[in-house]
């Protein structure tokens, strides 16, 4: 567990989309991002003797991100946090729903299509090491984005280069390294470095502290609240540890398998989760005070693990759920609720 200073901010409550149109509520303005309804679907196992399978990857999400707002994603492996994630930034296909980005559709746009708003949205990836081109320099891969997009001109690329390591703790002297020549932690700053070269308002955060050591995760998330209180960013951030969510994240999503099971702000749903899931989830989580966490109950959740490519007639967590009732196996719950929104039938209240 790491220990993170201060909090992020934003404001409360979400806007609605009708038809293809974001529109505003109350007076406020529109959010930054819009996901309705978001579906990724893949083909799976099969072949000419049998029809193929679908892996519903994601299968009906939907959320908003207001400006300078942090929303977390939380869930075990292979819920579709990344999926979601990349979907967002264009890099995997929707199969149907709708993305909005400042006011813009962006789903299913083609990389040409997709260029202008790559300005607003930037993405930090999972290994720092694996998203760096070996073959390029820090100055290169920073000033890069720069010159896909036609910003500045060549001198001022360096100098922006320069000052954007400065803004994230290197050295200006390293400009010339290559990623080989930087520790873990390092290089998650070159990135972060990079994601900020556009200027973008929008930053998606793919578990951006998961490859790297304890002692350095601090300081990254840290690093990214200064940046949020600097520069006005909103974030999406997905994240295993649900520690750093909670320091990180004003609102937080808890994801099973394709799909956002409770929503709500951070401190409320930490101290009074709802879904079934969710309890089981948080208690998994260390606290760290020694007293509480040898007196306290873990919640083992039994049964087999489903599969996405299983299509499910009812709620999908129903043969590991403990509240489990027979309308749970006949109808889907949907996400509602106000300020803290659920997709559960029996939920606590």
């Amino acid at each position: 567990m790491v220990e993170v200073a201060g909090r992020a901010v934003g404001s409360k409550g979400e806007a609605s989309v009708a038809g293809n149109t974001p529109i505003t509520t109350s007076g406020r303005t529109a959010p930054l991002l819009s996901v309705r309804d978001l579906k990724v679907h893949f083909p799976g196992r099969g072949g000419w003797w049998t029809r193929r399978s679908v892996i519903r990857a994601v299968d009906g999400v939907s959320f908003d991100i207001r400006a300078g707002e942090t929303l977390g994603l939380v869930g075990e492996s292979g819920c579709g946090k990344s999926t979601t994630a990349r979907a967002i930034v264009g890099l995997v296909r929707p199969t149907s729903g709708e993305v909005w980005l400042n006011g813009a559709r962006i789903d299913g746009l083609s990389d040409a299509a997709m260029r202008p708003h790559r300005a607003t949205v930037q993405m930090i990836f999972q290994d720092p090491f694996a998203s760096l081109n070996p073959r390029l320099t820090v100055g290169a891969t920073i000033t890069e984005p720069m010159t896909i997009l036609g910003l500045h001109s060549p001198k001022d690329r360096q100098f922006e280069a320069l000052r954007l390591m400065r803004l994230v703790g290197l050295d200006p002297r390293f400009l010339n390294r290559y990623p080989h020549e930087f520790s873990g932690g390092q290089r998650q700053r070159v990135g972060i470095a990079r994601a900020l070269a556009v200027q973008p308002k929008l930053i998606v955060c793919d578990e951006p502290i998961s490859a790297l050591d304890v002692s350095i995760q601090a300081q990254v998330i840290n690093l990214l609240m200064d940046l949020q209180q600097k520069l006005g960013l909103a974030y999406l951030f997905i994240a295993h540890d649900l520690a750093v969510v909670r320091h990180i994240a004003r609102r937080v999503g808890v994801m099973y398998l394709g799909r956002i099971v409770e929503m709500a702000d951070s401190s409320e749903l930490f101290a009074h989760p709802r879904h079934p899931y969710s309890e089981a989830l948080l208690s998994a989580a260390p606290l760290p005070d020694p007293a509480r966490e040898r007196v306290r109950q873990r919640i083992v959740l039994e049964g087999e693990v489903p599969s996405p490519d299983r299509v499910y007639a009812g709620c999908p967590f129903a043969d590991r759920c403990r509240r489990v009732e027979s309308d749970c196996r006949a109808t889907p719950p949907r996400l509602e609720g106000g300020n803290h929104q659920v997709a559960c039938f029996h939920a606590d209240s």
